[in-house]
C-alpha cells in the first residue's frame, strides 16, 4: 500500500486579520466600539450595553455621560437586523430615564422608532420600539410628534400582536396618547374599539387594566360610546363586573360604564338586562374604596340626564348613596356627595335625600378635608334650592353654625355654596334670625373681598338676603363690609354686578347705611352704570333710586322730583338741577364756597330748640360757640345760649345772625356737619300744625296750607297766610316779571356772606321757593304731596284728592285725581292735572 500524502495547508492571505476575542470590563470601551465598521462588533457592543443599562438607573446615566445615545441613534436604522435589534433594545431600556428622554426628544428619534413598527420587523424590535415610545409619550411634545408622524396606526395594529409585551407596550402608548383630546377622533377613525375589547380577554391583568383605562378616556366622547355599543362593549364590561376573579378590574370597568351610562338608551338597556342592579350592588356590598368611588361617579354621569334620573330613582339609588356618606374614605364621600348633587334635579330624589341624607351631609361640613367639605355643602345647596322642607331639615340637623363656619373655608366652591345654603335658609324668618345671631354679616365681609367671581356673586346675594334686617346692616357696616360691596359694583362680571346692585338696594334701607354707601361713592358708580346700556340692570336702577330716597337733596337735584313718600327732613337743601356727570357737593362744601352770583342754595333745618341745647363742655375750648365758617366769614364768636326760656325776639336774632351751636348742634349719629337752626321755619310748622291738623278733609288741609288764613304767633298780626304770604303774597300773572325776588335773595346772600340761605329768611319767593316750603310743611303735618321741578325756575306741588260723589249717588267711591296746588297766582286754588291751565302754570 502506498503512503498517504500529507496535504499542505495554504497560509491565509497576508492582508486578512485573524479573529480576535476582546474582553472589556469598562463601559467606555464598549461605547467606543459603537463606532466599529464590523457588524459583529456592533451587535456584541449593543448587547453588552443592554445588559449594563438593565442593571439600574445609574448605569443609564453613566452611558448618557459617555455619549452612547448619539451612536446608538444611528444604529437603530442600521442595515443589519441584529445590530438594529440590539440598538433598539438599548434605547427601550434607557428611555425610562428622564435625562435620556430629553436627549431623545432633541434627536427626534420618534420617526425612526415608528418606522421600526412595520409588520415585517422582528417581534423584539416591536417590543422595544413600543417600549421606548411608551416611555417618551409621557411628555406632551412627544405625544404631538407621534400623532403627527402617523404613529397611531401601527400602534393600534400591534394590539393584535401575538407577543404580550408588544401588546402591553402598544396599549400603554395609546393610553398616553389619548390623554390629548385631538387623538380621540383619530383612534376612533382607526377602529380602535374592537382590538381594545379583545385585550379585555387577555390572560395578563396589566394588559386588561391598560385597555380599560384607554376605554375610560376615549368613551367620554359620545361617538366612541356608540361604537362601543355597536361592538357589544356593554356585554364585555358587565361580564367583567360579574366575574369575581376580575375584582381587581372592577373599579376601571365601572369608570368606563359611568361614561357609557351618560346616554339614556344605554341606561335603559342596562336596566333591562339587570346590569343596573349589579352596578348598585357594588355600592351596597363592596368595601373597596375605588369600586365604591367609581360606582358613585358612574351614577353622577348618568344623572346628568333627566330620564336617567327617573330610572335611577326607580332603582332607589338614594339609599345606596346615603350609605356611602358614612364610609371612612374621603374620595368615596366626595363621589357620593357629587352623585347626590346630580340626583337632586329629580324632585322625588330630593325629597328622599331630605328625609335621610341631610344629617350626614351636615356632619361632613366639619371634615378636615376641604374637598369633602366642598362636595357636601354643594349637595346641601342643591337640596335646599326651592325646598323649604329640606332647608328646615338642615336647620334641625344643627347645620347653621357649620355652614357659617364654612364661609371661612379654603376652597371657593365651598364658600360660594355655603352662602347659597344660608340664603336658602333665610327665606324662612326663624332661620334667618338664627343665622344672624351667628354673626353672618361680619363673616361675609371677607368673601366679599374674594378674587373669585363665584364667591363674590354668592356673597353679595347673601348680603341682599340678610340686609333686610336693620341689625344685620349695622353689623355689615361695622365689619367694614360696605366698601368691598361697593367695589363689586365695578365688576366686569354681569352676575356679580347685578347681585352687588341688589345688595346695595337692600342695604340702602336706612339712612346711616345709605349715607355710608354714598360716602363710598356708590351713587356715582351706580349713575355711571345706568348710563351704560350694556352694564345697567333692573337692580342698578332700583339701587340708585333707593340711595337717592335716603339722600333727597341729591335726588331732587338730579331727578327734579320728590314723591309723597319722600319726606323732607332737616338737612335737606336745594342747590338746583345738576347736569349728568357733574359732581354733587355737600351742603358743607357749598357753604365753604366764596359768595358768587350763582343761584342761592336753600336749606331746611327746623330742629326744635330743645334738641339744640349745648351741654356743658369739659374742655374750656368748648365753652364758646363757633360761628360757622360756612355761613359767615367774619371770624367772630358768640357764647352758646343754654337757657331754654329765651324770648322769641332773641330767637329771631339768632336766625338772622346764623350762629351755629357747637358739637351737639351738628351732632348726628355719624357726627356729620349740620347747618344752623331755622327758627322761623320752625314757627311756620308749629303754626300750621295748630290750625291745619284739626281740619277734617285733606282737601281743606291743602287749601288752608296754601291759602292759609290762620292766627299767627306774633300778636301784632291777627291773621296770616302760611305759604304764599310768607313768600311775598299772590302775584298777578301779568306782573310776574316785576316781582323782584332775585334782588331779595341776593340781599340775603350778601348779608350772610354766603350762598347758603335758610328758607325761613326768604320773604319774596318764586315758584320753587314756595313749592319747597309747601312740601316741607306738608311733610311735617302729614299731608301727602310731591315736589316737581320745572324749567325757568318753576316748581310745583302735586296732591291726590278724591272728588265728592255726584249728586244723588251717595257712598260712591271715586278714584283720586291729581291736582297742582297754585301757590303763586291764586293761592289755594287746585288745578286738575292734564288741562291747559295746569300746563300754563308749569309754563309748558
Amino acid at each position: 500500500m502506498g503512503k498517504k500524502v500529507k496535504k499542505e495547508v495554504e497560509p491565509p492571505p497576508k492582508d486578512v486579520f485573524d479573529p480576535l476575542l476582546i474582553e472589556s470590563k469598562t463601559a467606555a470601551t464598549v461605547v467606543l466600539m459603537l463606532s466599529s465598521p464590523e457588524n459583529e462588533v456592533l451587535a456584541k457592543a449593543c448587547d453588552a450595553l443592554y445588559k449594563f443599562a438593565s442593571k439600574g438607573d445609574e448605569n443609564k446615566v453613566t452611558l448618557l455621560g459617555l455619549g452612547a445615545v448619539e451612536p446608538l441613534y444611528k444604529l437603530i436604522s442600521h442595515e443589519d437586523p441584529i445590530v438594529r435589534r440590539n440598538a433598539i433594545m438599548v434605547f427601550g431600556i434607557m428611555a425610562s430615564n428622564h435625562d435620556v428622554k430629553k436627549l431623545l426628544r432633541e434627536l427626534d428619534v420618534t420617526s425612526s422608532l415608528i418606522s421600526q413598527l412595520a409588520p415585517e420587523e422582528d417581534v423584539v424590535i416591536h417590543e422595544f420600539a413600543t417600549l421606548c415610545l411608551a416611555h417618551m409619550a409621557v411628555e406632551y411634545t412627544t405625544k404631538v410628534q407621534i400623532f403627527e408622524q402617523g404613529g397611531l396606526e401601527p400602534l393600534i395594529r400591534l394590539l393584535g400582536s401575538p407577543d404580550p409585551d408588544v401588546k402591553k407596550n402598544s396599549v400603554e402608548c395609546i393610553y398616553l396618547l389619548v390623554q390629548d383630546f385631538q387623538s380621540h377622533a383619530a383612534v376612533r377613525a382607526l377602529n380602535v374599539i374592537p382590538p381594545l375589547l379583545e385585550l379585555l380577554k387577555s390572560e395578563y391583568p396589566v394588559i386588561q387594566l391598560l385597555a380599560l383605562k384607554t376605554l375610560e378616556v376615549i368613551s367620554k366622547d359620545r361617538e366612541t360610546r356608540i361604537m362601543l355599543g355597536e361592538n357589544k362593549g356593554l356585554d364585555c364590561l358587565l361580564r367583567i363586573l360579574e366575574t369575581n376573579e376580575f375584582s381587581d378590574l372592577h373599579a376601571e370597568a365601572l369608570a368606563v360604564l359611568g361614561n357609557y351610562l351618560e346616554d339614556v338608551h344605554a341606561l335603559q338597556l342596562i336596566q333591562q338586562t339587570g346590569g343596573l342592579k349589579k352596578l348598585l350592588s357594588f355600592i351596597g356590598v363592596s368595601t373597596v374604596p375605588d369600586i365604591q368611588k367609581n360606582a358613585a361617579k358612574a351614577i353622577t354621569k348618568a344623572a346628568y340626564d333627566s330620564e336617567n334620573r327617573k330610572i335611577l330613582n326607580e332603582e332607589e339609588v338614594e339609599k345606596y348613596l346615603i350609605n356611602l356618606l358614612e364610609t371612612d374614605n374621603d374620595e368615596v364621600k366626595v363621589a357620593a356627595s357629587q352623585a347626590i348633587s346630580a340626583m337632586c334635579e329629580n324632585l322625588a330624589s330630593k325629597h328622599a335625600f331630605g328625609l335621610q341624607g341631610i344629617p350626614q351631609l351636615v356632619q361632613l361640613l366639619s371634615s378636615d378635608n376641604e374637598e369633602v367639605k366642598e362636595a357636601a355643602v354643594t349637595a346641601l345647596a342643591n337640596l335646599t334650592a326651592a325646598s323649604p322642607r329640606n332647608a328646615r331639615a338642615v336647620a334641625e340637623a344643627e347645620g347653621i353654625k357649620p355652614l357659617v363656619n364654612t364661609l371661612n373655608a379654603q376652597r371657593d366652591g365651598a364658600i360660594a355654596n355655603a352662602a347659597t345654603v344660608l340664603t336658602n335658609l333665610a327665606m324662612q324668618e326663624p332661620f334667618r334670625i338664627n343665622i344672624q345671631s351667628h354673626g353672618i354679616m361680619s363673616v361675609l365681609a371677607e368673601p366679599l373681598r374674594s378674587t373669585s367671581s363665584q364667591v363674590q356673586s354668592k356673597a353679595a346675594f347673601t348680603v341682599a338676603a340678610f340686609g333686610c334686617d336693620a341689625d344685620a346692616r349695622t353689623e355689615l357696616r361695622n365689619a367694614g363690609g360696605l366698601r368691598p360691596l361697593v367695589e363689586l359694583l365695578c365688576s366686569k362680571n354681569e352676575e356679580v354686578r347685578r347681585n352687588a346692585c341688589w345688595a346695595v338696594m337692600v342695604c340702602a334701607s336706612d339712612e346711616l347705611t345709605a349715607g355710608e354707601l354714598c360716602r363710598l361713592d356708590a351713587l356715582d358708580i351706580l349713575e355711571e352704570i345706568n348710563l351704560s346700556t350694556g352694564r345697567k340692570n333692573n337692580f342698578s336702577e332700583a339701587a340708585l333710586e333707593k340711595l337717592l330716597d335716603n339722600n333727597l337733596s341729591r335726588k331732587y337735584s338730579q331727578m327734579g322730583y320728590l314723591s309723597s313718600s319722600n319726606i323732607i327732613t332737616d338737612g335737606f337743601y336745594d342747590c338746583g338741577q345738576i347736569k349728568p356727570g357733574e359732581k354733587f357737593l355737600s351742603l358743607e362744601q357749598l357753604s365753604m364756597q366764596e359768595l358768587t352770583d350763582r343761584r342761592a342754595v336753600i336749606f331746611i333745618n327746623a330742629k326744635p330748640q330743645e334738641d339744640l341745647e349745648v351741654e356743658k363742655a369739659q374742655d374750656s375750648s368748648y365753652e364758646q360757640a363757633i360761628l360757622s365758617p360756612s355761613i359767615s366769614r367774619k371770624g367772630s364768636r358768640e357764647k352758646a345760649r343754654k337757657s331754654k326760656g329765651k324770648k322769641e325776639e332773641e330767637k329771631s336774632k339768632e336766625v338772622i345772625q346764623i350762629t351755629p351751636k357747637v358739637q351737639d348742634e351738628i351732632k348726628l349719629e355719624n357726627s356729620q356737619w349740620l347747618p344752623p337752626p331755622d327758627f322761623i321755619l320752625l314757627d311756620y310748622i308749629n303754626n300750621a300744625s295748630k290750625i291745619i291738623l284739626p281740619l277734617t278733609t285733606t282737601r281743606e288741609q291743602v287749601v288752608a296750607l296754601a291759602q292759609g288764613i290762620i292766627e299767627a304767633i306774633d300778636p301784632g298780626i291777627h291773621w296770616n297766610r302760611l305759604v304764599a304770604d310768607k313768600m311775598g303774597g299772590p302775584i298777578e300773572r301779568d306782573k310776574l316779571h316785576d316781582f323782584s325776588w332775585e334782588l331779595h335773595i341776593s340781599e340775603i346772600e350778601f348779608e350772610l356772606k354766603c350762598n347758603v340761605v335758610p328758607i325761613g329768611k326768604v320773604k319774596k319767593g318764586t315758584f320753587y321757593h314756595r313749592a319747597l316750603l309747601f312740601k316741607v310743611i306738608a311733610d311735617r303735618i302729614g299731608i301727602g304731596c310731591s315736589l316737581v321741578r320745572g324749567k325757568y325756575n318753576r316748581a310745583w306741588n302735586e296732591v291726590k284728592l278724591v272728588d265728592d260723589s255726584p249728586q244723588g249717588i251717595a257712598g260712591l267711591l271715586l278714584p283720586p285725581h291729581e291736582y297742582i296746588v297754585d301757590l303763586m297766582f291764586a293761592p289755594g286754588f287746585l288745578i286738575k292735572q292734564g288741562n291747559a291751565e295746569a300746563d300754563q302754570y308749569k309754563n309748558i
